[in-house]
């Protein structure tokens, strides 16, 4: 089976800071993985890669079997990779409608329309004219998580989406999540929150100093394992 996503040996940087180095991962298709570790380990690093926005100088990233020697952030939701990113980044001056537009803007085909995400997140549908930024935080981060469903994505990337947000909201984050993969969609979540990694992934890589360091899958009995890789 070709992974839809894959880092072969990856090293990168920011300028001459190496931060990834020789980082291994893959995700194949319909999985729910985890990426867990300590703060400033490199997790949004790897996210940061696959779109550009960190520097590959070492090994390969490929998506569904396709090699991305030079990345930059449109060719990743192009090919079907979406990322839902650590602070939202909702568009200012923008409703919460036109937000979600922005994500339809690859035009890959799939089931993900504008009523499908308001019928998952009935309170966008609400507030559809508001602006964007207007709204509460766990309401901006359903609107990312929907802008990401508009792309159709094969997998998507969720880079700490639960941080700051109240427990009903995480709750009802990790009902959408496990919604979303039951209807193919594969989920690589990087994760604080070892309640969510529980409820939500099959599997888990830790990483430390810009490397995999540990995997393995992800059991009930697994809490303590898991926060062995995140406490400090």
């Amino acid at each position: 089976m070709t992974a839809l996503l894959e880092l072969d040996k990856v090293d990168a940087y920011y300028g001459s800071a190496h931060i990834l180095h020789g980082l291994e991962l893959a995700v194949q298709p319909g999985e729910k993985v985890a990426l867990i570790g300590r703060n400033g380990v490199g997790k949004t690093t790897v996210v940061n890669t696959v779109l550009g926005l960190a520097s590959l100088r070492g090994g390969a990233i490929r998506i569904a079997g396709r090699a991305l020697p030079r990345p930059r952030p449109y060719m990743a939701p192009h090919q079907g990779v979406v990322v839902v990113p650590q602070g939202r980044r909702i568009v200012a001056n923008l409703s919460v409608e036109e937000n979600l537009l922005l994500g339809a803007a690859v035009r890959r085909k799939g089931p993900w329309s504008l009523a499908r995400v308001y019928q998952l997140f009935p309170i966008l549908q609400e507030r559809a004219h508001t602006p964007g930024t207007a709204l509460s935080g766990g309401q901006q981060q359903m609107l990312a998580v929907g802008r990401a469903l508009m792309a159709n994505p094969a997998l998507m990337l969720l880079d700490e989406p639960t941080e700051g947000l109240a427990p009903v909201i995480v709750d009802q984050l990790a009902s959408v999540f496990n919604q979303v993969a039951d209807e193919g969609t594969a989920l690589l979540l990087i994760e604080q929150n070892m309640s969510l990694v529980l409820r939500v992934t099959q599997r888990y890589l830790a990483m430390a100093k810009g490397s995999v360091i540990a995997r393995g899958r992800v059991e009930a009995n697994s809490r303590d394992e898991l926060h062995g890789h995140v406490m400090v």
